[in-house]
């Protein structure tokens, strides 16, 4: 790209003005863009003009307006200036027109996974079904032929079918358990409703009802009292 030269200052001449500081403008009325020629808004008479010069700059003649030859000091940060004047163009454009300075596209989704390459659970009956699904939609599958797909799904099977009995004892074992946890749980309320029905008077009855002990013996829980002495039988 070809760089933009400044226009050259024929004329040392001035209006004797003091100089036009830029701070005091308004920034939509100059442009002092990088790569760009640099312009302004004369004050005078409000037409665009060329700002000529490299380090002093100055307003190019324009007939015989008053702001002809007035020195222009650029006293404001540019890349800030620039960002401001972006933004303000962005928001005045129509909503239609707006773009994102980055476009992002939205990926395309995957193929989808082929039957015999998910990683689901595998039972007897999913593996069961998958396998006839696929039987009866392959060309390629007939009588004890497989193809890539059909054989993955058959091995699958047979693997399912070796399992199961495994599969059955563990289900089995999981069944017994959850009784047995279910009678712990419901063990307490079992006891209340008992003590409920047979409890109360009748127990209490019981406990204090006294009966005849045998004679000779030590406790009735204990039986007769036994000789400490050896007992001799003579013939």
């Amino acid at each position: 790209m070809p760089r933009i030269r400044p226009g050259r200052v024929r004329s040392k001449n001035t209006n004797r003005r003091p100089p036009l500081l830029l701070s005091s403008m308004a920034p939509e009325d100059y442009n002092v863009r990088p790569g760009e020629v640099k312009s302004i808004a004369c004050p005078d008479c409000r037409t665009w003009r060329r700002i000529m010069g490299d380090t002093v700059l100055k307003i190019r003649q324009h007939g015989s307006c008053p702001g002809n030859d007035q020195l222009v000091v650029v006293d404001i940060d540019v890349r800030r200036w620039q960002a401001r004047q972006d933004r303000l163009l962005r928001d005045a454009m129509p909503q239609d027109n707006r773009r994102a300075a980055q476009q992002y596209y939205k990926p395309l989704p995957a193929p989808a996974v082929p039957v015999s390459r998910m990683t689901a659970e595998v039972t007897l009956e999913t593996s069961r079904q998958s396998y006839l699904a696929h039987r009866k939609g392959c060309t390629r599958c007939v009588g004890g032929q497989h193809c890539t797909d059909g054989g993955i799904l058959a091995r699958r099977f047979v693997r399912a079918l070796d399992q199961e009995p495994a599969r059955r004892q563990i289900r089995e074992e999981l069944e017994r358990q959850e009784r047995r946890n279910a009678r712990k749980r419901t063990a307490p309320a079992a006891r209340k409703a008992q003590w409920a029905a047979y409890g109360g008077k009748q127990v209490e009855a019981a406990n204090n009802r006294c009966g005849e002990r045998i004679a000779g013996a030590v406790s009735e829980f204990r039986g007769p009292k036994l000789p400490l002495e050896p007992l001799r039988i003579t013939t």
